[in-house]
Parts: structure tokens; sequence; C-alpha cells
């Protein structure tokens, strides 16, 4: 299975997936060593297919993974990580917000907001980057965690100078049924 995997056939290699997948334990060890191969495709198919694998240690592969030099491979490990939610990949994760490729940051961002309150406060810590980019992931995925501890970080963050920013802080607050103004006809 792992030489289908590693064929350089797209539709071979997702054929084998779900087998590897069920393999479990006994799959570890070959996909986590794909991960330092030359060859950037065969670290993409290893990495979706310790997205599938279901053991805690398929997570360390994709925050490995979420370091790789090629974009490719850590928009599928962030994806894995959105998939397969876990508190030991959120610092992995914040460090994915300030990727060069926004995509990776998108996807961290959709992951942390999966991994839910327990993300938060490493989120709030973000939304003091000079960067509005990196800002705007955090806001976004602290609004959609919608959650009551972040209702600070979303009030503060209304007047910050990004549009994008402050739109995503009222997104989260109105999710909270904060700010809302109730009136009697």
């Amino acid at each position: 299975m792992l030489n289908e995997l590693i064929s350089g056939d797209d539709a071979r290699a997702e054929a084998v997936v779900p087998g590897l997948a069920r393999l479990g334990e006994t799959a570890l060890d070959p996909l986590l060593a794909l991960l330092d191969s030359p060859e950037s495709d065969q670290r993409w198919w290893a990495t979706r297919t310790l997205a599938a694998l279901v053991q805690p240690v398929a997570r360390d592969g994709l925050r490995r993974s979420l370091k790789d030099n090629d974009p490719a491979v850590r928009q599928c490990a962030a994806l894995g990580l959105r998939q397969r939610p876990t508190q030991s990949a959120i610092s992995a994760l914040i460090d994915a917000l300030h990727d060069t490729d926004r995509l990776v940051a998108r996807l961290a961002s959709d992951a942390l907001v999966a991994t839910g309150p327990l993300a938060i406060p490493s989120l709030i810590s973000v939304l003091e980057s000079p960067d509005p980019a990196v800002r705007i992931e955090a806001i976004r995925a602290l609004a959609a965690i919608n959650d009551h501890q972040a209702i600070h970080a979303l009030y503060t963050a209304l007047d910050d100078p990004s549009h994008i920013v402050s739109y995503w802080a009222e997104q989260g607050l109105n999710r909270l049924g904060i700010g809302m103004v109730y009136f009697k006809p």
C-alpha cells in the first residue's frame, strides 16, 4: 500500500488511504518516515494519510507537517488538524497564522475554531500582532468559536485599525448576542 501511496498517481494514492488508516498503529512508523522524504508529493500523501488516522501520534506528524517547506503540505496538515482537532496542536496552529501562505493561515484558523474554547487564550495573545492579516485570522476564529471568554477581546478589537478585524469582532459579538438593541414596539 505504501508503494501505491507514493506512486505519483493521485487516484491510486487516494484509493489506499482508507486501507492504511485501518492499519492504524502499523502504518504510523512508515508514514512518519515519509515526512522526511525529499519529495514533497510523498510528504503530502503521508500527511494526508496521517489525517485519516485516529491515533494521537498521527497528530504529532501533522504538527511536524505544519513546518514543511512546501505550502501544499502545510495546507494539508492544517486541514487534517481541523478534521481531528487536538489541544496539543494549538501552539503550532498559532504559529501557522503567521504563515506567508494565506491559505495555510486560514486553514490553521479553522483548525483553531475546531479546537474550541481551549484555543481562546492563545488567539487573544495573537491579537497583539502588528500584522493585520494575522489579527484577521485570530479574530475570525474567536468570533467563530462563539464563547463568552472572548467578549473582552472582541470589544477591544472593535477599535482595531483594520476594518476587517473590526468587522469580525462585530460579527463575534452579534453571535454572542452582545450589542443587540431590544426595544418594545
